[in-house]
């Protein structure tokens, strides 16, 4: 049986979660029915040393996403996959311009994971991206929520999309969290006779540390604790001001991109998520998946989804500090008894979004577009 051809775009495989989802769906697609290929920019990504080697890899001779339509059409034209797979709205449009270009009859699916859009330019852009999304074959969204924020803000049609959660990949997780090594330059943290509070992602608005700062000096009035942040970005030097106004310096260590951090997840005694939106929630699923409970703000729509409204780890509001120290305080708190029901209800919850699981869903979708596509065939 001939294979079925999947190219996958992005920017780069950079320490994002576009990137580690496409690595997830990657690596776990049925290599007997599918024939994946990955084409990002001229970047070297940090993901990339994680993809199968039998994957093929092409990286467009450019490092600008508009200069890279004519290349990727030329590559559409040459490789004639069924489906030209991508995520992100400016990515999504590079791939559909490219796709049109090439002149094939390659279909194109797009990927939203991200609840954009609230000022009236925001809302404009994405009017016009939904536009654009009138020549993909299906539009997957990341989440309920972001599948009501595509009708609503888009206006993409409810027919056109398909909610599919963020593959995680429970096996790689756990063999890292329970084999992998933290850095030596880190160990004194772990040595410390403290409670552990881990968090990750970019050092960005989005992801509110600041609120999650102040929530951890009130807590730490109480509790003699350590706050890890795994991540990069702008505001590090704005953050690292705060701890120090708060007399916390030396109680939040910044510790940058971790190619593992679920070592770091899993030998915390909690981890937090104070973003003011997230499309899925990543991090909380693999904080659940290796045995660690978690307090989220209800950044909408993923914490909500992956955490069931609180079934799965508490959650309080977006930028209150007082609700997410009592959170953080509550849990920390918790009788053993008690922990190792919420620890285990997570692994059992992590395990809804097991690559294996989410990646079969992936196959069905590109087997209904590839489907309609062979229909079409038949009837001209």
């Amino acid at each position: 049986m001939k294979k079925k051809k999947v190219m996958f775009f992005i920017y780069q495989m950079g320490s994002g979660g576009a990137a580690r989802t496409l690595l997830n769906i990657l690596n776990h697609m049925n290599e007997h029915e599918f024939e994946p290929i990955l084409v990002t920019l001229n970047f070297n990504g940090n993901y990339e040393t994680y993809l199968k080697s039998n994957i093929k890899f092409i990286k467009l001779d450019t490092k600008r996403l508009r200069s890279a339509i004519i290349p990727l059409a030329k590559l559409i034209r040459k490789e004639r996959p069924h489906i030209v797979f991508s995520t992100i709205p400016v990515y999504n449009t590079v791939a559909i311009f490219g796709r049109l270009l090439s002149f094939t009859k390659t279909k194109n699916i797009v990927r939203e994971a991200a609840l954009l859009g609230g000022s009236f330019r925001e809302n404009i852009s994405l009017r016009i991206f939904g536009l654009i999304y009138r020549f993909a074959s299906k539009v997957i969204s990341l989440s309920e929520g972001v599948k009501k924020n595509l009708i609503n803000r888009y206006n993409v049609k409810e027919k056109n999309i398909q909610v599919i959660y963020n593959p995680i990949d429970l096996d790689k997780i756990q063999h890292l969290a329970n084999y992998g090594k933290i850095l030596e330059k880190h160990h004194y943290i772990f040595e410390k006779d403290a409670s552990i509070i881990v968090t990750a992602g970019r050092l960005v608005k989005e992801k509110d540390h600041f609120t999650l700062i102040r929530a951890f000096a009130n807590v730490n009035k109480h509790i003699n604790s350590e706050l890890l942040i795994l991540g990069e970005g702008e505001l590090e030097h704005q953050l690292k001001s705060l701890a120090k106004d708060l007399g916390i310096k030396q109680k939040v260590h910044f510790i940058g991109f971790q190619q593992n951090p679920y070592i770091y997840f899993k030998r915390a005694d909690l981890f937090v998520l104070s973003s003011v939106n997230e499309g899925f929630g990543h991090v909380l699923v693999e904080s659940l998946a290796v045995g660690t409970p978690v307090v989220s703000t209800n950044c909408k729509p993923g914490a909500e989804e992956v955490l069931m409204d609180g079934k799965f780890g508490r959650i309080c509001q977006v930028g209150d500090v007082d609700g997410l120290a009592n959170s953080m305080y509550e849990t920390l708190m918790m009788p053993e008894y008690e922990k190792k029901k919420v620890i285990k209800r997570g692994i059992t919850r992590a395990k809804d979004f097991d690559a294996k699981v989410i990646v079969k869903q992936y196959e069905e979708t590109f087997n209904q577009v590839i489907g309609e596509k062979n229909r079409h065939r038949q009837r001209s």
